[in-house]
C-alpha cells in the first residue's frame, strides 16, 4: 500500500497528491506557453490567464465535489478546504475554466476558441498526471476483479480506474498533439475534440468505479459526460455547417 505522504518538512507533511497536482500544473503551463508563443500570443498575457484560472479551477473542482457530498460535509465543514486529502471533481474544474476563459478573452480582446485550443492538450496532460494522486490517496478505484492488472486496494484486488483514466488521457493528449497540426482545423475544434474524447473515456471508466458521485440513481460523471459529448458535437456541427 503506497504512503500518501512523500516526505515531511518539520511538522508539515508533503503529500504525493499535492506534488502530482503541482507537476501537472507545471507541465501543462510549459506546454501551453510554448504553443502561445508559437501562435504569436504574448506570453505574459497567457501566463496571467493561467495564474487566475488554475486556482479557480481547483476551487470549482472542490466545490463540485462538496456539493455532491453535501450530506457529509454539512456536518464536517472544517474538512471542506482539505483538498490535499483528495476530493476534486474534474467536471467542476472544466466548468470553472470555461467561465474564466470566456471572461478573460473578452476582457483582453482575445479569441476564446484560440486560447481554448492552446489549453486543451495541457488540460488533458495535467489530468493524466494528476490521476496518479488518486493512487497514492487510495481513492477512485473500481470493483473487485481477478484480472491480471488488478491492484490491491482497500483489502481487495480491484480495477485500477485511476490508471485506466490516466492511460486514456495520455492517448487523447497524443491524439490532440497530432490533430493540431492539421491545417484544415477551425478554431475551437481542438478544444471541442478534447471535451468529447475525454468525456467518452470518462463515461466508460466511471462504470467501474465504486465511489462515484451520484445524482439520484445516476452517476453524476456519466450524466455530465453525455451532456458534454452532445454539446461538443452540436457546437462542432454548427460551427462547421456555417462555413458550408
Amino acid at each position: 500500500m503506497p504512503n500518501a505522504i512523500a516526505f515531511q518538512i518539520g511538522p508539515i507533511p508533503i503529500r504525493w497528491y499535492g506534488i502530482l497536482i503541482a507537476m501537472a500544473l507545471l507541465a501543462g503551463t510549459k506546454l501551453a506557453l510554448d504553443e502561445a508563443n508559437r501562435q504569436g500570443i504574448d506570453e505574459d498575457t497567457f501566463l496571467n490567464l493561467i495564474i487566475i484560472g488554475a486556482p479557480l479551477g481547483v476551487l470549482g473542482s472542490r466545490l463540485y465535489y462538496v456539493i455532491f457530498n453535501w450530506e457529509y460535509y454539512r456536518h464536517h465543514l472544517a474538512e471542506i478546504p482539505k483538498i490535499w486529502e483528495g476530493g476534486l471533481a474534474i467536471h467542476g474544474a472544466i466548468s470553472a475554466a470555461i467561465v474564466v476563459g470566456v471572461w478573460y478573452a473578452r476582457r483582453h480582446k482575445l479569441d476564446f476558441w484560440q486560447i481554448a485550443d492552446i489549453a486543451a492538450p495541457s488540460l488533458i496532460l495535467g489530468q493524466a498526471i494528476g490521476r496518479w494522486g488518486n493512487y497514492f490517496n487510495q481513492e477512485a478505484y473500481g470493483y473487485p476483479t481477478s484480472l491480471p492488472w488488478a491492484m490491491y486496494i482497500a483489502g481487495e484486488w480491484r480495477h485500477p480506474t485511476f490508471l485506466y483514466e490516466s492511460i486514456w488521457n495520455l492517448l487523447v493528449f497524443l491524439f490532440l498533439l497530432r490533430l493540431r497540426r492539421r491545417p484544415e482545423l477551425k478554431s475551437g475544434d481542438l478544444f471541442l475534440a478534447y471535451l468529447g474524447l475525454y468525456s467518452a473515456g470518462r463515461f466508460v471508466v466511471e462504470g467501474f468505479r465504486t465511489d462515484s458521485l451520484m445524482w439520484g440513481s445516476l452517476r453524476a460523471a456519466q450524466v455530465a459526460s453525455v451532456g458534454i459529448i452532445i454539446a461538443a458535437a452540436f457546437i462542432l456541427w454548427r460551427r462547421h455547417r456555417s462555413q458550408v
